[in-house]
């Protein structure tokens, strides 16, 4: 854990835990290498701009992330960014954010088909990967120990919106069809959009009756089949999920 480039102290994470004001992204690099890196920059760049008002040198970014960053093989790697300085008392100064890099082993096999309650929810600033994720995750648990994998976000109209850390995608009709709504659109999302999925529609639970298969985008996952929502069921395997994973692993990486 290092915080630009140096060991991370107690003090310099002691104003993320408490006040937990900052955004990240977090990366799946392979052999040093990144799917949509350009992605993950753009929406680093653009939060910083947003929530502290400053410019993000996305090369300084490139280069502190490398240094967690295997050569060779898998590892998942978040970069958050967020300022020591700003606390409940300071949070009007001028920012001078920091860079803290985080690494974590990355999963190995197949993490299988997810079973999602739905919750009514609409995350705060629901453009921005914030770190700011006690209401999200308060669902999930919730969601958790009534024996489901995760939740699926809906508007207070029924509107399908995201997952807690992922986006959802939907296949009607043999096409693919992402749900629009205020949400976080995924550099996983992008990249499959980019690819020619690129179908965006607003979808309301009672549409779920519509629908072949439903499936979950993440960039450490990649697509993932979402075989229950509620008490709806979905297969868990699908000529159009088997498909777009085989499209996103097919996706050039970026040299980090």
């Amino acid at each position: 854990m290092e915080l630009d480039g140096e060991p991370a102290a107690p003090d310099d994470l002691a104003t993320l835990a408490l006040t937990n004001y900052g955004h990240f992204t977090t990366l799946l690099v392979e052999d040093g290498a990144v799917r949509g890196l350009d992605l993950h920059l753009e929406r680093l760049i653009r939060d910083c701009r947003l929530l502290f008002d400053t410019p993000l040198d996305p090369d300084r970014v490139r280069a502190l992330a490398r240094r967690a960053a295997p050569a060779s093989g898998r590892r998942v790697v978040r970069v958050t960014v967020y300022d020591p300085a700003l606390n409940l008392a300071t949070i009007a100064m001028d920012a001078h954010p920091r860079v803290l890099v985080t690494a974590r082993p990355a999963p190995t096999g197949d993490p299988g088909p997810l079973r999602v309650r739905t919750a009514v929810h609409l995350r705060d600033l629901p453009e921005v990967k914030s770190v700011g994720l006690s209401a999200t995750l308060r669902l999930r648990r919730l969601a958790a120990r009534d024996g489901y994998d995760d939740v699926l976000l809906t508007g207070a109209d029924g509107a399908i919106l995201e997952g807690g850390t992922w986006n959802i995608g939907l296949v009607r009709d043999g096409e693919v069809v992402w749900p629009g709504g205020d949400i976080l659109a995924g550099t996983t999302r992008q990249l499959l959009r980019r690819a020619g999925d690129d179908l965006t529609d607003l979808v309301s639970i009672p549409e779920l009756d519509d629908c072949e298969a439903v499936f979950a985008t993440n960039a450490v996952t990649g697509v993932r089949s979402v075989v229950r929502v509620d008490d709806r069921e979905f297969p868990a395997t699908h000529p159009v999920l088997s498909r777009l994973a085989r499209t996103y692993l097919a996706l050039p990486a970026t040299p980090l």
